[in-house]
Formats: C-alpha cells, sequence, structure tokens
C-alpha cells in the first residue's frame, strides 16, 4: 500500500476512536441534567442519546463537517499534500487521546478545543507560526470566557424567574399552568431556529430571514397555545405544591434534551470526521481540498462512534456534570438545558467555535449560584475549569510529538 492509502485507513480508525471519546465525554452536554434531576435514568439517558446523537450525525452532519478541517490554519501554506495529511492524523490522534484521558478521570473537555489545538500544534512545525489563524484561536480563547458566562446568565435568569412567579407563588399549579407553556414556547422557537440557520436540511431552505422569522412566531404561538389547552386538560385541579410543577417541567426537559443531543451530534461529528474527510480528499486528489462533500460511510462509522462511546463510557462525566456540581430539579434541569442551547445558538450564530460543554457547565453553575455560593461544589468546578485551560495547550504539544515522529518515519 502507498502512504495515501496507509494514512487513510489509519484515519478511519482514529476518526472512530475520536467519535468513540466524543460521545463518552460529551453526552453530559445533553443528558446529564435530565439524569441529575431524575427525569430520566443513566440507561434511558444512554439510549435515547446514542440513538438521536447517531441520527444527527448521519443526518445533519455532512455539512458540518465540510469546515472543521479549515479556518484554524491556512491550508494553501503547506504545499505538501502528504505534510497535510499526516498533520491532520496526528491531529486527529492527539485530540482524541486528551479526550480519552478527561472521560477516564470523570471530567468534561470541548472536543472542539481538543481538535482544533491539536491541528494549531501540527500547523506551527509544518508551516511556522504565520501559518495559524490567530484571529480564529482568538475566537476560540474569548469562547472559553463567553460560553460559560452567557450559559450561566441565561440559566440564571430562566430558573430565577421559574422561581420567583411560580414556584413562590400561593396558587403555585394556576401559576405552573399560565408560565409553563410559555417557555416551551419559547424552546420550540430556539429549535425552529436552530433547525433554520444551524442545520444543512434549515440552510438549504433558502428562506429569507424575514420569513424564518414570521414561520417561527407561527409556530411559536400554536406550541404555546396547545400546551395551555394540555395542561389545562391533563393537570389535575387539586395537584399542588412544587412536586406538581416539577412534574410538569421533567416532560419539557427531556424533550429539550433531545434536542440537543440530536443537535450534538450533527454539530460534533465534524470535530471526528472532519480531519478524516480532509485525509479522505487528500489521498483520493493527492492534493489537499479546502471543501467537499463528505463520504455518508464517514458519517456512519462517526455516528456509530459516538452511540459506543455514550453506550460504554458514557456515565462517568454524565455522572459529574449532573450529580457533583449542584444538586438539580427538573426545573432547574430545564434551566440548565435552556441556557445551553441558547448560548450554543448564539455564539455558534456570531462565528465563534463555541464549546456546547462550555455551555452546559456554565449553566448549571448558574443555577446553583441562584441558591447561593454553597450551592455550588467549587473544589469540581476548579477541576473542570484546570482541564478546559490545559486543553489547547496539551493538544497541541500532543499533536506536535505525533506529528514529528510520524515525519520522521514516512517523509
Amino acid at each position: 500500500m502507498d502512504i495515501y492509502t496507509v494514512f487513510l485507513v489509519l484515519a478511519v480508525g482514529a476518526g472512530f476512536l475520536m467519535a468513540f471519546n466524543l460521545g463518552a465525554n460529551d453526552v453530559a452536554n445533553s443528558m446529564a441534567s435530565s439524569v441529575g434531576s431524575k427525569a430520566i435514568t443513566v440507561k434511558q439517558a444512554v439510549l435515547i442519546a446514542g440513538v438521536l446523537n447517531f441520527i444527527g450525525a448521519v443526518f445533519l452532519g455532512a455539512q458540518v463537517t465540510k469546515t472543521i478541517s479549515k479556518g484554524i490554519i491556512n491550508a494553501d501554506m503547506i504545499t505538501d499534500p502528504r505534510i497535510m495529511m499526516v498533520g491532520m492524523f496526528a491531529a486527529l490522534l492527539s485530540a482524541a487521546l486528551w479526550v480519552l484521558v478527561a472521560t477516564l478521570t470523570s471530567l468534561p473537555v470541548s472536543s472542539t478545543h481538543s481538535i482544533v489545538g491539536s491541528i494549531l500544534g501540527f500547523g506551527i512545525v509544518a508551516g511556522g507560526p504565520e501559518v495559524v489563524n490567530w484571529g480564529s484561536m482568538g475566537f476560540v480563547v474569548l469562547s472559553w470566557i463567553i460560553s460559560p458566562l452567557f450559559g450561566a446568565a441565561i440559566a440564571y435568569f430562566i430558573f430565577t424567574h421559574i422561581r420567583r412567579f411560580i414556584l413562590y407563588r400561593k396558587r403555585i399549579i394556576e401559576k405552573a399552568k399560565f408560565w409553563a407553556p410559555f417557555w416551551i414556547a419559547l424552546t420550540a422557537d430556539l429549535v425552529l431556529l436552530s433547525f433554520f440557520y444551524k442545520t444543512p436540511v434549515g440552510k438549504n431552505m433558502n428562506l429569507h430571514w424575514s420569513t424564518a422569522l414570521i414561520l417561527t412566531a407561527i409556530i411559536t404561538v400554536v406550541v404555546w397555545v396547545g400546551f395551555r389547552i394540555l395542561f389545562n386538560r391533563t393537570v389535575p385541579a387539586d395537584a399542588d405544591g412544587p412536586e406538581a410543577v416539577e412534574d410538569m417541567f421533567r416532560r419539557l426537559q427531556v424533550g429539550t434534551a433531545c434536542y440537543v443531543a440530536v443537535s450534538q451530534g450533527a454539530n460534533d461529528v465534524a470535530n471526528a470526521i472532519g480531519p478524516v474527510a480532509a485525509i479522505y480528499m487528500i489521498a483520493r486528489e493527492q492534493t489537499f481540498v479546502a471543501s467537499a462533500e463528505v463520504p455518508l460511510w464517514l458519517l456512519v462509522i462517526g455516528g456509530l462512534g459516538i452511540a459506543a462511546g455514550i453506550a460504554l463510557l458514557g456515565h462517568k462525566v454524565m455522572a459529574t456534570v449532573g450529580e457533583k456540581i449542584t444538586k438539580l430539579t427538573n426545573t432547574r434541569g430545564f434551566s440548565v438545558e435552556f441556557g445551553a442551547a441558547t448560548t450554543v445558538l448564539m455564539a455558534s450564530n456570531m462565528g465563534m467555535p463555541v464549546s456546547s460543554t462550555h455551555a452546559a457547565v456554565g449553566s448549571i453553575v448558574g443555577v446553583g449560584l441562584a441558591r447561593g455560593f454553597g450551592a455550588v461544589d467549587f473544589r469540581v468546578l476548579y477541576r473542570i475549569v484546570l482541564y478546559w485551560v490545559l486543553t489547547v495547550p496539551i493538544a497541541a504539544i500532543t499533536s506536535i510529538v505525533i506529528f514529528q515522529l510520524l515525519r520522521w518515519s514516512f517523509l
């Protein structure tokens, strides 16, 4: 076999490993708060997240994976396609190893930032510092701050609102029947906007922004009216107390978690399959192509890897995020998921390589702080933030070492 075929086979294996680790670590972003609040069990979370991540990766992930192999470095400045191929493989293996280490220690890290750091590392060695798009790297660093702060602020506001206008009122069920449909409608609004602006299917509809907003507004109103009627008919008139309110939000929380899982599969499969797609194109064309359609079989491998990671190791990080930072109930869990999903949508539309991990953890901290500093375990939070800070430099250094060893061996 020639060098192109060898590295394509190796890259497919490394891509599956990266997808496996991504599923094991990032499942916490969509399901941890649902498990922590006892809305669903760990087994249910693993099954739901596995299926929905696979669907998101295979059917919605193609367009995202077109762009992950460029943006951090200027690939045109690396003229030898073999250097690019070996570098992408080194980046993929480096990122996979770091996410695996984090998963085995039960701590959530950003797979997006792992692959970004790895590409940065080999790029500096292969073409020098001028190859790196430092503006893009600046956005990455900025997102370390913006993602958790936005998530925390939104989740804090939502839970404070629920507590003030529902849980602390005398006619608690009456207030819940009024406000719960409002938050469900806003959730529908978020899902629709994500569909129109973030998924390949939505983008291909080519709707004018005004048309998309009108459609979203109409469907949002229909959802609000529908759930008002549903709650009035299904919630018993004699129901009372916070437990009844938590039960109403439990169903909503599971729905929000399912949306986050689909969207996670669609967006995060790029971290595993993007570099493989780049290597696939180099092996086929023997030149670097900046943008190309990703074969379906690569997306299937990515989806299967994510699902396998969720099934075998997903419970480790899920326990840390869902149970060890702060105590969650259904209303708190819903606030977390809404805050995280909103943050990812906003930051992605600003062009930032946002981390859903950072947004989810930030949202959990925000909900905890709504009950006071004593409600948050800052020792666990310190370890998580330390791993976040270490992600880019460790991934970059590991990528440099692997790249140099491979270059000396094969080129």
